[in-house]
């Protein structure tokens, strides 16, 4: 991006009372944000809903001040930025109404054509939710996606590394600017995502981890996925709040449910129940939901099937006699209960051996 332009992105981001939604309208009505500091008050007056404290705030001079001293940072350290306008800011973040007019970026990764999802949940995370995380992870491994969560301890960790064991992609949304780390314990954590995914953040680099920032960083999070999957939450949270962006962004969400006694599990669960979630209980239900299928390669498709046992064998040898059959006649007829017919898809389908098709069908691939 030129730093001419630059400058005036981080001039107008700077301006108190104009957030990302009035920045991208003051943008589009003057064409740029350069033109928006030479346009006259009066005709910024006329753009609907830019009233005299949006003008006012627009004209400080600490804002082009700061906005020096922020490119001067920016060009001494190579950091990356993007504009909601550039070709390579995040496409389902671009199409959020409240995305940031301005991203900053580290490390190695590339989203584009990728299935990016995201996974938050209680920082206080119990043994059976970081066994879960790690076990989702591993299970959705094979369609290569993009884990991203927020660094935080308990659940938002726990995604980042179970996407570094499975050589995955993971993105750390950060609260704050790229010089500090918070949690500082993370750091060794940052610097392995920045070598297979990285770190994205909004915030400039002055800007430290204070709390209102990480209700602000959620939005991020929520933006930039497919959907949501909220792994363990008390009744209140911030991965509570990523939750309902999500929702009010006509993304998916999923929560996984709990005992109703389990204080971690009371947030997942009142998800599922308000019907603001999906309730996820396995890696089957999310492929299953977004409709995702694994492109088999020819090596694959040529491969010796491995012996099978209980519902998988039940389920593949009733295909290889009846042939392409919807999910839940599958299910009747093998007498299982969907719960167990849809783990045995999946891992069906990960050997090669079942093939998904259009209105819940499936099929079976001959050896």
């Amino acid at each position: 991006m030129p730093e001419k332009n630059l400058f005036y992105l981080l001039a107008l981001h700077r301006a108190p009372h104009v957030g990302d939604i009035m920045a991208k309208k003051l943008i589009a009505a003057c064409g740029s944000a350069e033109a928006v500091f030479r346009e006259s008050r009066k005709n910024l007056l006329n753009i609907e809903k830019v009233g005299e404290y949006t003008v006012n705030s627009l004209f400080r001079k600490e804002n082009l001040l700061e906005a020096e001293q922020e490119l001067s940072f920016i060009c001494d350290h190579a950091i990356h930025c993007n504009s909601f306008q550039d070709p390579d800011y995040p496409d389902a973040l671009r199409h959020s109404i409240d995305g940031p007019l301005l991203l900053f970026t580290e490390g190695n990764y590339s989203i584009e054509n990728k299935k990016i999802i995201s996974i938050v949940g209680t920082r206080h995370a119990t043994r059976y939710g970081m066994d879960f995380c790690e076990k989702l992870v591993a299970e959705l491994a094979v369609f290569d996606p993009v884990i991203v969560s927020g660094l935080a301890y308990g659940i938002d960790i726990c995604a980042h590394r179970a996407a570094l064991n499975n050589n995955l992609q993971t993105i750390a949304c950060l609260a704050h600017g790229l010089p500090f780390t918070y949690p500082s314990r993370h750091r060794k954590d940052r610097s392995l995502i920045n070598e297979n995914g990285g770190c994205i953040t909004d915030f400039w680099s002055t800007d430290k981890p204070e709390r209102n920032n990480f209700l602000k960083r959620n939005r991020v999070i929520a933006g930039l996925s497919l959907a949501t999957i909220v792994i363990e939450s008390g009744e209140k949270g911030g991965s509570l709040v990523t939750a309902d962006i999500a929702h009010s962004y006509d993304r998916e969400v999923f929560a996984v449910p709990g005992k109703p006694a389990d204080r971690y599990s009371r947030g997942c669960n009142d998800l599922i129940k308000s019907q603001k979630a999906h309730m996820l209980t396995s890696a089957a239900d999310l492929v299953y939901m977004l409709g995702w299928n694994i492109e088999k390669t020819p090596k694959q498709q040529r491969m010796i099937f491995p012996e099978l046992e209980g519902a998988e064998k039940s389920v593949y040898e009733l295909l290889l006699e009846k042939g392409k059959m919807p999910g839940d006649e599958v299910a009747l007829l093998c007498g299982l209960s969907q719960a167990e017919l849809m783990p045995a898809l999946l891992s069906l389908e990960m050997k090669g051996m079942v093939n998904p098709l259009p209105g819940k069908c499936f099929e079976p691939v001959m050896a």
